[in-house]
């Protein structure tokens, strides 16, 4: 049994990059990503895919490329705190849309990992983008609260996307979790009070939950996949917003110490912002929401956020519900905004450091990730972007991007149709448009 639960429950590390060059980008307005502001005349150094070091006075090694940035922004790359890219082209063809499992027998156990598709069009824009990686979570099928186990994939421009596969799992609570299980909130905690005890009676006897029969509403697929999450070995992601509801998942983590939860969406989380932080639980939430779209998010503000992070609470920006297979580049206007907020009477916004930090070390912070990614401190992945201006700006564009040490190209479908049509010439046309 011990063997088996060690590979059941086994994470693997993160996937190791191609070798790459040593590179040294020097003359940077230097940002590390930990939520300090930038600082002048920067080096980082990138050996073997990882930062060696960065801050003003690092030398360029002998022998390393060294690229002069110029006085240009210089930053760890955009992670993205919730996503599904890669694994949904056009949301309404079903050939092109692996986030849920349909009518599967199967939840947990689901793993978006094979479905990753790097040749997505919208990972070439986003790595224009400066978004260097992204969580990529499944989406839940009716009959069950719990979508499966997600991913955390690079950006880059080979075919091999996924840099920690089954790195969480993700479920629903609210009134998505209510319709998944039934139709009440009642029965999605009842579902998910279910699943633990199950899941408790699997690591007793796992040879036994073969004889489970049809009552039993975890496959023993399922079962297997919980064991790290009830161990508290992988996270629980889990997309909740309205506060009664934030503080019902809370109860939880009180009555299995082991769970490491993460939540996700968040719209009333200010309202119980201590009750988080006192509990110790990160947020990957939704920067911008301040409308009543539901009734779980009647509280809604723009401030969500400052508050949060005012009450001590470790809050990274996602895009759950916006765009979120296509548009994690938008992360960076939501963090201009947060700083913006922080000019307005009454609002409650974030620093630039702070705004900054919600985009790039947070999110990784929150799914144990920190000490890999997301900030430009020695032994992190060498994920950097020069910008020609300030990356919170609206109007920046990404002038380098570096993903595991390895400059990517600039360019995507987008940008070869611009280069295209941009001055079109008579001549003959291509073969398609002949008739």
């Amino acid at each position: 049994m011990r063997t088996l639960l060690l590979c059941a429950g086994a994470t693997l590390a993160l996937a190791a990059p191609a070798a790459a060059q040593t590179v040294a980008i020097t003359n940077a307005k230097l940002v590390i990503g930990d939520g300090s502001g930038p600082s002048e005349g920067g080096t980082v150094v990138i050996r073997d895919g990882r930062v060696v070091a960065a801050g003003a006075g690092v030398a360029a090694p002998a022998g390393a490329r060294v690229v002069d940035a110029g006085g240009r922004w210089v930053t760890p790359g955009i992670f993205a705190g919730f996503t599904r890219m890669g694994i949904v082209e056009v949301d309404a063809v079903d050939g092109t849309n692996d986030t849920s499992g349909g009518t599967s027998p199967f939840n947990a156990a689901l793993d978006v990992t094979p479905a990753v598709n790097p040749k997505s069009s919208p990972i070439a824009i986003n790595r224009l983008e400066g978004v260097t990686r992204a969580v990529v979570a499944p989406d839940n099928s009716k009959g069950s609260i719990f979508a499966g186990q997600g991913a955390v994939i690079d950006l880059g421009a080979d075919m091999d996307p996924v840099a920690k596969p089954r790195a969480f799992q993700f479920m629903e609570y609210g009134e998505a979790g209510a319709r998944a299980a039934g139709g009440s909130r009642p029965a999605a905690y009842a579902m998910l009070k279910n699943a633990l005890f199950e899941v408790r009676d699997y690591v007793r006897n796992p040879a036994s939950f073969n004889d489970r029969g049809k009552d039993a509403l975890l496959t023993r697929a399922d079962a297997e996949a919980l064991v790290p999450v009830v161990q508290g070995r992988v996270p629980l992601l889990v997309h909740v917003e309205r506060a009664s509801d934030i503080q019902t998942i809370l109860g939880l983590k009180r009555e299995v110490p082991t769970l490491r939860l993460v939540l996700v969406g968040v719209s009333e989380g200010w309202t119980v912002a201590r009750e988080i932080a006192a509990a110790g639980v990160p947020v990957i939430a939704s920067a911008l929401v301040d409308l009543p779209e539901s009734f779980e998010q009647l509280a809604a503000t723009q401030s969500n956020i400052g508050r949060m992070k005012a009450a001590g609470v470790l809050v990274g920006i996602g895009t759950i519900n916006q765009d979120e297979a296509r548009q994690a580049r938008w992360e960076k206007q939501f963090a201009g905004n947060l700083v913006a907020l922080g000019r307005i009477p009454g609002a409650s916004g974030l620093n630039w450091g702070e705004a900054f930090a919600t985009i790039t070390s947070r999110p990784a912070e929150a799914l144990g990730l920190g000490d890999e990614l997301g900030s430009l401190k020695p032994g992190r992945r060498g994920d950097v972007v020069i910008w020609d201006g300030d990356p919170l700006e609206i109007g920046t564009s990404a002038v380098n991007v570096f993903i595991d040490g390895v400059e990517q190209p600039m360019t995507s479908r987008q940008t070869r149709l611009r280069e295209r049509y941009w001055d079109p010439k008579e001549g003959p046309l291509p073969k398609a448009y002949q008739h």
